[in-house]
């Protein structure tokens, strides 16, 4: 009896067609041997060597720097000043503002 797997229409030709995480280097796509060392970074990412997978840990870093800088600089951006109370227009017609300068001593 099959086994109750749940499947749909073209997952088998999927399944064939993806290889397996650990085939290739992620930067450099050399093929991992099978008695060869697997550097790995950020859990399931496989490297061939240390200059591969530092050079892979230089590329994310500046990716997040710049992301950092982008997201900070945009907090940054100049305000637009909101308009000074003596140049706002009442809101409606019935209420009474006065304009001017309060000194209390």
């Amino acid at each position: 009896m099959r086994p109750a797997v749940p499947s749909y229409a073209g997952w088998e030709d999927y399944n064939h067609q993806k290889s397996h995480f650990l085939e290739a280097c992620f930067l450099c796509e050399k093929p991992l041997g099978q008695n060869n060392d697997i550097f790995m970074y950020r859990g399931n990412t496989p490297f061939c060597s240390q200059e591969c997978r530092q050079e892979q840990i230089e590329i994310d870093e500046a990716k997040e720097r710049s992301l950092k800088k982008l997201s900070s600089s945009s907090k940054r951006a100049p305000r637009q000043s909101k308009p000074a109370e003596s140049t706002k227009k009442p809101s409606s017609p019935s209420k009474a503002v006065q304009r001017g300068t309060v000194a209390v001593a």
